[in-house]
C-alpha cells in the first residue's frame, strides 16, 4: 500500500492581485507557513505559469519547478478547467464561456475550440517537462442544456453529442499518452462528464483509452446525491487525483437539487470548508488508501460562509490528520506461526 501524499492546496481559488498572492514565489511561500507539502496550479494566469513556454522550454519548466521547490513543495499537477471547458461548448453558452478565452478568440466559436484544444496539448508536454504523472480538466459539454429533457430530446442525441465529445477528446488524450500523463477530468455539474454513466458513455467513445482517467471530488456529489463511496469502489483503478472539497445538502420544502436559482449561500446543496460538510472523508481516505491511491490529497476550498484563508489554514490540518500512514505490517503477526509444510498437511488431512 502507499501512503497519500499531501497536504497540498489548489491555487485558482487564492490567486489575486495582492501580495502574497499575486506572484508564484509569494503563494508559495504563503502554503508552505499554512502547513503545505504541495500545489496545484492553475495554468490561464501567466503570472504564474506560461503554458506554452513550460510546453516549449524544458529550461523554462525547470526554473517554475525550481520556484516551488525553493519555498519547500512540489508542483503536485497543473489544470486546465477553463481551457477544457472549451473544448466542448454548447452555442447556448458561447456568449458565457468566451470570457474564458483571450479576447482574440472570443466571437469566434471554431477559433476558440481550437485554441483549446491546443492548451491541453501544450498541458500535457507541460506536465512531461515538469515530471508530472497526472493532469485535472473539464470535459466541456454540448449536451448540458438537454439534461432534464422538457421537451422531449430529439432520438439519438445523446448518442451524437457523446460521439462529438470523443472525437474532440481522443486527440488530446493520445497526446497526453505520448507523454506519459494521465489526463484526469473532474466529474462535475455543467460538464457531459458529471457522473459515473456519462464517464461510461464517454470511455466508449474514445477506446477505453486508458489515459482517460478521473479527477475525484467528493463534493460534487453530495450535492447530486450519489453514493460517493460506492463510486470509488467502481471506479478506483481511473481515479489519479483527489480534491478534498466538503459540502452539505440540506433539502428543505421549498427546494432541493436543482437550487430554486438561488446564491450559493441559500441553495440546499452548497460547498463548505473542510469540516463543516457532509462528507465522511474518514471513510473516504480509508477506501483510497486500501486501493493503493497513488496521488496527493489536494485542498480545493470553495465556501459560502467562511473566509478563504481561515478556510486554508484549517484544511492544511484537516487532510493532514486524515492521511492514513500505511503500516508495513499486519496487526496480529506476533501471532503469526513460521511455514510448516508437515503441520499444514495435516490439518487439511492431506
Amino acid at each position: 500500500m502507499t501512503t497519500i501524499q499531501g497536504p497540498a492546496v489548489f491555487l485558482a481559488q487564492f490567486i489575486g492581485d495582492e501580495a502574497p498572492f499575486d506572484s508564484l514565489a509569494g503563494i508559495c511561500a504563503w502554503a508552505k507557513g499554512l502547513g503545505f507539502q504541495g500545489v496545484q496550479l492553475p495554468t490561464n494566469d501567466p503570472r504564474f505559469i506560461d503554458l506554452q513556454k513550460a510546453a516549449e522550454s524544458q529550461t523554462y519548466a525547470d526554473e517554475i519547478r525550481g520556484v516551488v521547490n525553493a519555498a519547500g513543495l512540489e508542483i503536485t499537477e497543473l489544470s486546465t478547467h477553463l481551457q477544457g471547458q472549451l473544448v466542448a461548448v454548447n452555442p447556448a453558452y458561447d456568449q458565457l464561456f468566451d470570457g474564458f478565452a483571450p479576447e482574440a478568440y472570443r466571437n469566434n466559436p471554431k477559433a476558440r475550440q481550437q485554441w483549446a484544444v491546443q492548451q491541453l496539448k501544450y498541458a500535457a508536454k507541460a506536465s512531461q517537462n515538469l515530471g508530472l504523472k497526472a493532469h485535472a480538466t473539464f470535459s466541456g459539454a454540448l449536451l448540458w442544456p438537454m439534461l432534464y429533457p422538457w421537451p422531449q430530446r430529439p432520438a439519438d442525441l445523446v448518442e451524437d453529442g457523446f460521439a462529438e465529445l470523443g472525437r474532440r477528446w481522443l486527440p488530446i488524450l493520445n497526446t497526453f499518452d505520448e507523454c506519459g500523463v494521465d489526463l484526469c477530468y473532474e466529474i462535475h455539474p455543467g460538464e457531459d462528464l458529471h457522473d459515473g454513466v456519462t464517464y461510461e458513455l464517454f470511455l466508449d467513445q474514445v477506446q477505453q483509452h486508458p489515459r482517460a482517467c478521473l479527477l475525484y471530488d467528493p463534493s460534487h456529489f453530495v450535492l447530486q446525491c450519489l453514493d460517493y463511496l460506492a463510486y470509488i469502489d467502481i471506479y478506483h483503478e481511473r481515479i489519479k487525483m483527489f480534491h478534498v472539497k466538503d459540502a452539505e445538502f440540506n433539502p428543505t420544502g421549498r427546494q432541493g437539487v436543482y437550487g430554486g436559482y438561488q446564491s450559493w449561500l441559500k441553495r440546499a446543496g452548497r460547498f463548505r470548508s473542510l469540516g463543516d460538510g457532509q462528507v465522511d472523508f474518514k471513510a473516504i481516505f480509508s477506501k483510497l488508501t486500501q486501493y493503493d491511491f497513488p496521488g496527493w490529497a489536494v485542498l480545493e476550498w470553495e465556501c459560502a460562509l467562511k473566509n478563504a484563508e481561515d478556510g486554508a489554514r484549517e484544511g492544511a490540518q484537516f487532510i493532514k490528520d486524515h492521511i492514513i500512514r500505511v503500516t508495513d505490517k499486519a496487526f496480529d503477526d506476533f501471532a503469526a506461526t513460521v511455514p510448516n509444510p508437515t503441520l499444514n498437511h495435516s490439518l487439511l488431512g492431506i
